[in-house]
């Protein structure tokens, strides 16, 4: 994220001193979203399997002058280290009050090679954690008398993708969990939202998937011409965790470029 971009879109002054959690931190759209929290005045905790890019990452926000994040290496299939960061980061910074669940691993399985292991691995790395992140949060916000989870889906579950059965089958799961969570959490002024982002040109999607095909499919889907970067899917995000969406819950906010 650069100056200009700081300068440019909107600052949300609720933000400001606010405790967030980030899983997935360290890179791809959960790096863009530890920036962005970070440069309007939250205290940032963040884990992440990537400890070489985490460590790297909080050192730089803190050289930019911005709060300084907390990096907590952690797996995210392993929910007791889960809820052990949780635990810290509460301690450590104050109570968490924005809860990003963003971690999730979309490499490529046909159907026919998927087996039990597989399967479960995937709902472990891509849903699983989404709920008891949430679980472990909740007391927090409740005694802080607001909050605001933000799951992660994605639009491969509402497009022709294939080879992907169970990454999409969690993200058609954490759809469901967001709405179920809004109704249980609303009474405690918890919101709880879904952003849904379309392709987006993460350095893991431009190496491993954006191929000339791929390209040709975008510019053939998107209503929009242009391509998805994780900082567009950051703007949508920072307004949910802000005050500006307190009304805001129970919904899908989709950042595709029109594709759905």
């Amino acid at each position: 994220m650069s100056n200009a971009q700081e300068t440019r879109y909107a600052r949300y002054p609720s933000l400001e001193g606010q405790i967030a959690f980030v899983s997935g931190g360290a890179t791809g759209l959960g790096r863009e979203f530890v920036e962005q929290l970070a440069a309007q005045g939250a205290r940032v905790a963040f884990v992440d399997i990537a400890v070489d890019a985490g460590e790297a990452l909080a050192a730089e926000i803190a050289e930019r002058g911005h709060p300084a994040p907390l990096f907590l290496p952690c797996d995210v299939r392993d929910v007791p280290a889960v809820q052990e960061a949780i635990r810290r980061a509460g301690e450590e910074l104050g109570p968490i009050t924005v809860l990003v669940n963003n971690a999730a691993n979309d490499t490529r399985h046909a159907v026919a090679e998927m087996d039990l292991a597989l399967w479960d691995d995937a709902m472990a790395v891509n849903l699983r954690h989404h709920f008891f992140a949430a679980q472990a949060v909740v007391p927090m916000m409740r005694s802080a008398g607001r909050g605001s989870i933000i799951n992660l889906g994605s639009i491969s579950a509402h497009i022709d993708l294939t080879d992907l059965p169970g990454y999409i089958t969690a993200k058609a799961g954490i759809e469901g969990l967001t709405r179920t969570l809004a109704r249980e959490l609303g009474p405690f002024g918890i919101r709880v939202n879904c952003i849904i982002p379309g392709w987006v040109m993460t350095e893991r999607q431009l190496t491993h998937w954006v191929t000339p095909e791929a390209e040709a499919s975008i510019e053939r889907n998107q209503c929009l011409p242009h391509k998805l970067y994780p900082e567009d899917v950051a703007r949508m995000l920072l307004w949910l965790a802000a005050d500006d969406s307190r009304s805001c819950t129970a919904q899908l906010w989709v950042v595709d470029g029109g594709w759905m």
